[in-house]
């Protein structure tokens, strides 16, 4: 069972393309109904795909259970899950609820769990379980046969008044369960003799078997009849989703939207990698020529086994207990150190298919061995990833650069590397001189000597690989701009012989510029105030805060992996007079803040296209030396959506409208966000975008709140056992854009910006080094 909150649709639908695979290939079984009674809160995303791959039933259970009641008493708890825009209602998907509080079987046989649990024979005295409510079962005999059926069917008939037919489905199972056979003896041998007695009546009126879930939705519609969907004829329809969750109380399951964002981070690093790695691969499977394909075919059978790894590494960690934070300590390593290992497989298919499309013969390519190397470097699974520094040399002065773009349309983009050498030009396959800038490269908050990130400007077309190249110019003929630095609060200037830096007075603001927008800075904080937009042609607030919440202080009850549970509103961070870094270049300008566990980026772009339509925003976070806290970058802004109505992505797949109820607390408020979420007014929308799922809220009109970490140094009593206490530095990218809204209505037959920003987060452009 996939998480549903937290995973985008790529990595759902591989998940499941696999695993069906394999059951048709081992098994030959293709399944046709859904069982997701574990992920804490339901997607319409998940029913769309389920139905798409041609399942025609599911079951849910992670409900909040005031909708449970509800549903309850309109026996609504089995209905018909539409999408929003399925006008034909092709897509519809029957659903069957649980209406009580878990899946175990004390809470499914009926409405009394202290009756229920007498009859899960796991239970029986002398095994390791027992039952809370101290009523322990008794194996099932002659003697006591008759009152023992009587009392559960009493409770199947309770349950049967919840539902809209006679046809009732009692869950007989729970975590770990069936691994021993003498378990299943016991719950066999026990509810045969039950089912065997209460058959035997017939003035109890019931029939009571063993089944799955085909038998049971087969006698639904049976006893429904249907339509010429062969969905039930009368049942009710539901659009929507199910976020955000609660089992009990104020008990809203938001935290795990944001926990552990590091692993958040590396999960979608991986689709894009393996989107890739797929592609290219495709790609060159489709050039090889039949004639050489049996010389091949060994190099070929490698590398397929390692993209069915990979594909399988990534359906893994979207289990409803790994993407979401909520695995404990050894088992996260674990998952890393998988995902790890995949990344290396990966970034080998794509080097290895890259070099045999650029070239002419592939056998040349297998004999000489060539490759191509990233960019970037993944170090060991708990650490950031690091730029490789393209290296130059008296005897080698040229270098080569190889950029893949999988997406199915152009993008023109700003690309960056790290190079050893400040007087560079960077040339196109045309060999024209294309712009480029040098900034310096910060790490652990300090320039390093002897590495300088270049920045040039791309142009790549729909699904290509394009080479640029990079040469060493004597520092006259050298056209590359060097950024400008600009320092405050700074106890000392760094000595580098490579820029221009100065030092800037304290001042109350300042700001950055780009062909697009002007950034207005606090100059006591360093944090944004303001935009000015050319193209809205308008200034607009849109203020950065960090704030952090703690953790309720009264009873046993506190924030966990799984639990946001606040003690107040969240408490603004004060910064006191934090060092400020400012990198101005023509093609990027950038404002670096140096908080206490915020390294705080801020830049803008002068390239063409929507790469340089959005605000980019940029956290390094550690908040290793906290306890109990929620970090969060809060965004005040003056666009008045007075009714507190906002959007927020499900799956990276669609969107749908969440409006902040007063009436609840703020954990019930916080919805998870996969790929983007924004408001709007009249005039003017507010987009965020974000390269990883967080949570995220929008507390008052015109503001939008997302969550950047979470360290809580206990248990929330959901089965975890241990609090999340191994935050590490963590990046997270972030995009805002600002955009005009039409009163006409259009038709556009392409994707909108949000659109392309959002392909653009989740494919990024793949860069090799060429020798």
């Amino acid at each position: 069972m996939n998480d549903e909150a937290t995973s985008h649709y790529f990595a759902m639908i591989e998940q499941m393309i696999e695993g069906h695979q394999w059951l048709e290939h081992n098994l030959d079984y293709k399944p046709k109904n859904g069982w997701a009674i574990d992920p804490f809160g339901l997607s319409p995303t998940m029913a769309y795909l389920l139905r798409r791959m041609g399942l025609d039933n599911m079951v849910i259970q992670r409900v909040h259970y005031s909708m449970k009641k509800y549903l309850a008493m309109n026996k609504g708890l089995e209905f018909l899950w539409r999408q929003p825009w399925d006008q034909n209602h092709t897509m519809d998907i029957l659903c069957h609820t649980m209406p009580f509080y878990s899946y175990d079987i004390p809470h499914t046989c009926g409405p009394d769990p202290k009756v229920c649990c007498q009859f899960d024979f796991k239970r029986l005295p002398g095994n390791k379980v027992n039952c809370p409510w101290r009523i322990p079962p008794v194996p099932i005999t002659q003697e006591n046969v008759a009152d023992r059926a009587w009392m559960l069917l009493d409770q199947y008939r309770k349950k049967s008044q919840l539902f809209r037919t006679d046809v009732v489905m009692i869950q007989l199972g729970d975590d770990f369960r069936y691994d021993k056979a003498h378990e299943w003896d016991q719950q066999f041998n026990n509810y045969q003799k039950l089912f065997d007695y209460i058959n035997g009546r017939d003035d109890w009126y019931a029939e009571v078997q063993f089944g799955t879930l085909e038998d049971y939705f087969s006698s639904l519609r049976k006893t429904t009849g249907v339509d010429y969907r062969n969905m039930p004829a009368n049942f009710p329809s539901l659009i929507g989703d199910f976020f955000t969750y609660a089992d009990r109380d104020d008990h809203y399951w938001s935290g795990y939207y944001t926990s552990r964002p590091f692993y958040k981070n590396m999960d979608r690093a991986l689709e894009a990698h393996l989107r890739g790695a797929e592609m290219l691969f495709s790609l060159m499977m489709a050039k090889i020529d039949k004639q050489v394909m049996t010389s091949v075919l060994p190099y070929i059978s490698v590398l397929m086994g390692d993209l069915v790894i990979s594909r399988r590494t990534l359906g893994l960690f979207q289990h409803h207990d790994a993407i979401t934070g909520t695995a404990k300590d050894h088992v996260v390593v674990d998952y890393a150190s998988k995902i790890f290992a995949t990344l290396q497989k990966l970034r080998n298919i794509i080097g290895q298919c890259a070099v045999y499309l650029l070239s002419p013969n592939f056998l040349d390519v297998l004999d000489e061995q060539i490759a191509l190397l990233q960019t970037d470097e993944y170090r060991p699974h708990n650490a950031l990833p690091q730029k490789i520094a393209i290296k130059f040399s008296h005897e080698r002065k040229d270098r080569y650069i190889v950029l893949f773009n999988s997406l199915g349309h152009s993008r023109s983009e700003l690309i960056k590397i790290v190079v050893t050498s400040s007087s560079v030009i960077v040339k196109d396959s045309s060999e024209n001189i294309v712009p480029c800038q040098i900034n310096p490269v910060f790490k652990k908050r300090k320039i390093m000597e002897g590495e300088y990130e270049l920045l040039f400007y791309a142009e790549l077309p729909a699904v290509s690989l394009v080479t640029y190249s990079i040469h060493v110019v004597g520092t006259e003929h050298s056209i590359s701009h060097r950024a400008v630095l600009k320092f405050m609060n700074a106890e000392a200037i760094p000595s580098n012989q490579d820029f221009l830096m100065v030092h800037l007075d304290p001042q109350d603001q300042f700001s950055i510029k780009s062909d697009y927008f002007t950034a207005y800075f606090s100059g006591s904080n360093g944090l944004l105030k303001k935009i000015t937009s050319a193209n809205l042609g308008a200034e607009l607030d849109v203020q950065i805060k960090f704030l952090k919440y703690g953790t309720k202080t009264k009873g046993k009850d506190k924030s966990g992996a799984y639990l946001f549970l606040p003690d107040t509103d969240a408490k603004e961070v004060e910064y006191n007079k934090p060092e400020i870094v400012v990198v101005e270049g023509p093609l990027m300008s950038e404002v670096i803040v140096m908080l206490k566990e915020v390294e705080h980026h801020v830049s803008l772009k002068n390239s063409p296209g929507f790469d340089g339509a959005g605000i980019e925003i940029y956290n390094l976070i550690n908040i290793a030396s906290e306890t109990n806290k929620e970090l969060v970058m809060r965004f005040i802004t003056n666009v008045t959506n007075d009714k507190q109505e906002f959007f927020t992505d499900l799956n990276g797949l669609q969107m749908i409208k969440r409006r902040y109820l007063k009436k609840l607390p703020i954990q019930a408020n916080v919805y998870p966000v996969t790929t983007m979420a924004y408001f709007e007014d009249n005039t003017t929308r507010f987009t965020f975008l974000t390269s990883h799922s967080v949570g995220a809220t929008s507390l008052q009109p015109g503001w939008f709140e997302v969550f950047l970490d979470r360290r809580l140094n206990q248990d929330d009593n959901r089965g975890l056992q241990q609090g999340i206490t191994d935050n590490k530095d963590t990046p997270a990218y972030f995009r805002i854009l600002l955009e005009q809204r039409s009163s006409e209505f259009k038709f556009y037959n392409h994707c909108n910006e949000s659109e392309l920003f959002t392909k653009a987060y989740n494919e990024s452009t793949a860069r090799c080094l060429a020798f």
